[in-house]
């Protein structure tokens, strides 16, 4: 067994002796973490208990988290991202959430192909059109939810100095 141990093996002796005497040892890969999850979320949806648990805390963590990424995506922020984490969050136990993510990473990577395939005055323009965009959704949530008009104190700080 000491010869096992120093052979280079980062499981020790335990685990290449436990995968010769035929018991399921899996071999550890880059992803180890999420076979833990994974081992963890199975052991949990084992128990009937457990699963309804499991179904529920799911659907309140992923609700407040795309609640909270949807009211901030008017605002400057990580609303979408929030919202997409949320989804992340439904995609664990929701299988129709696991399809709407993956047709959102789909489109989402086919407009960063599309975007990076154009030269650089195009993806300029498309940077300009989208800053435009936010500086608006900022510009109109603080009239709106505020009732501070940054325009017209603009043109009136410039009207006056």
């Amino acid at each position: 067994m000491s010869t096992e141990r120093g052979s280079g093996d980062p499981r020790g002796a335990s685990g290449a002796a436990g995968q010769r005497a035929g018991t399921a040892v899996s071999p550890r890969r880059r992803g180890g973490w999420r076979e833990r999850v994974h081992a963890t979320l199975d052991l949990i949806r084992a128990n009937p208990t457990g699963r309804i648990t499991l179904k529920i805390f799911i659907a309140i963590a992923g609700a407040i988290v795309v609640t909270v990424g949807i009211a901030l995506i008017p605002l400057p922020g990580p609303g979408w991202l929030l919202v997409i984490a949320g989804l992340g969050i439904w995609a664990v136990e929701f299988h129709w959430a696991r399809r709407l993510l993956g047709f959102t990473r789909r489109h989402v990577h086919n407009w960063t192909r599309w975007v990076t395939s154009r030269s650089l005055p195009v993806r300029l323009v498309l940077g300009a059109v989208g800053l435009v965009f936010v500086a608006v959704v900022v510009w109109l949530s603080l009239k709106y939810s505020l009732g501070i008009d940054l325009v017209a104190r603009a043109l009136h700080y410039l009207a006056t100095h």
